[in-house]
C-alpha cells in the first residue's frame, strides 16, 4: 500500500505517520511538508514497520503526475491555519490552501486516486442549535474557515465528475503528537497551567460550547476511512464531543488544583458557541473512543515530564 500525506509533520500528520506504520505495516508512506513551521522533530525515531519517503516542498511545487500514480489514498493536511496570523490575510490563505487543494484534487482525478480532505467544523460559525452536515447556513468567521468552504465546494464539483474522495469536518484537535502545537484551546490551557501562567480566557467564552476531536479518534477515523474505502463524496463531521471552556478547565483542575484564570476583554479563543453532531459518521459504523479527560491527562503529563515542574 502507498499512502501520501501532505502537511505530514504537523499536529495531526505527525500522529498519522506513526499510526499508519502499524495499521498499514509494510506500506510506503510518502511525507510531504514544506517545513514552514520547522517541526523537524516529527521525522525523528520513525517506526521501522513502514517505508518512509520525505519530500520538503509545497504541494503546488510538486510534479504530482509523477508522484501520485500507484497511491491507494492521499490525506491532504497541508494548510495555512489561523495560528499563522492570517486573520487579516485572506489572499494569503486562498493562495496557499485553495490552490494546493485544487492542483492536488485535479491530479487525483486524472490518476483515479482517492482524496481524503480534512475540513473544519469552524465552517459552521455561531449556531443556536445542534448542527449536522446538512446545515444550510454556514457563517465562517475567519479566512481559514471561509477558504475551507470554497475548497469543499470545489471538491464537490469534482466528486460529481468522478473524483473519489471524502470531506471530513474535524473538531478542534486535542491530544499529544511529535508535531503538536499549543495554540488551540485545550493544548494552550494545559501549557499555561503547567507553566504556572494565568490561563487566558475571553471573558464571555466560559460557557460557550465548541466541537472537539481527540487526536486518537482523528487518526483512527482517517485510517478507518482508508480501510473501508469510504470515498463516497460526502461530508462527515468528525467530532469526539462538544465541551465548554468551563468543562476543559474543570478537567485541568483534576491534575493541577491551583490554576489562575485571567478573564480578558479581547478574543483569545473563537467567540462562537455551537454544537456539532457526528451521527452521520457513526451511522457508517465508526465508534469514537477518545476522551477529553485522557487527552488532557496525556498533555499535562507530557509537559510535566519535559519541564520537570511539579504542581
Amino acid at each position: 500500500m502507498k499512502i501520501i500525506i501532505t502537511g505530514a509533520l504537523g499536529h495531526i500528520g505527525s500522529f498519522l505517520i506513526q499510526q499508519f506504520s502499524h495499521q498499514f505495516a509494510g506500506s510506503q508512506i510518502v511525507l510531504i511538508d514544506d517545513l514552514s513551521t520547522q517541526r523537524y522533530c516529527s521525522l525523528f525515531n520513525l517506526p521501522q514497520t513502514a517505508h518512509y519517503t520525505f519530500i520538503e516542498s509545497k504541494v503546488q511545487s510538486l510534479d504530482l503526475d509523477s508522484l501520485i500514480p500507484g497511491s491507494d489514498a492521499i490525506v491532504h493536511l497541508a494548510a495555512t491555519t489561523d495560528a499563522a496570523g492570517t486573520a487579516n490575510q485572506p489572499d494569503l490563505v486562498h493562495q496557499n490552501n485553495f490552490e494546493s487543494t485544487k492542483c492536488l484534487a485535479e491530479a487525483c482525478m486524472r490518476h483515479k486516486i482517492p482524496l481524503i480532505f480534512p475540513s473544519s467544523t469552524s465552517v459552521y460559525g455561531s449556531q443556536e442549535a445542534l448542527v449536522d452536515e446538512d446545515c444550510p447556513d454556514l457563517v465562517p468567521q475567519s479566512p481559514y474557515a471561509m477558504c475551507k468552504i470554497k475548497e469543499e465546494e470545489y471538491l464537490k464539483e469534482l466528486f460529481s465528475k468522478g473524483l473519489k474522495g471524502i470531506i471530513c469536518r474535524l473538531g478542534t484537535i486535542y491530544g499529544t503528537s511529535p508535531g503538536m502545537r499549543f495554540h488551540t484551546a485545550v493544548n494552550k490551557f494545559c501549557w499555561q497551567a503547567v507553566m504556572q501562567q494565568p490561563i487566558t480566557v475571553w471573558e464571555t467564552a466560559i460557557d460557550q460550547k465548541r466541537p472537539y476531536l481527540a487526536l486518537e479518534d482523528c487518526g483512527k477515523a482517517i485510517g478507518w476511512i482508508i480501510q473501508q474505502a469510504l470515498y463516497d463524496g460526502n461530508v462527515y463531521n468528525i467530532v469526539t464531543g462538544n465541551h465548554t471552556v468551563r468543562d476543559v478547565l474543570n478537567v485541568i483542575r483534576n491534575h493541577i488544583a491551583e490554576i489562575n484564570i485571567s478573564y480578558v476583554p479581547h478574543k483569545i479563543m473563537n467567540q462562537l458557541s455551537y454544537e456539532v453532531s457526528a451521527q452521520r459518521f457513526k451511522n457508517k459504523g465508526f465508534a469514537f473512543t477518545g476522551s477529553l479527560h485522557q487527552g488532557i491527562a496525556d498533555t499535562i503529563s507530557l509537559l510535566k515530564n519535559a519541564t520537570q515542574i511539579r504542581t
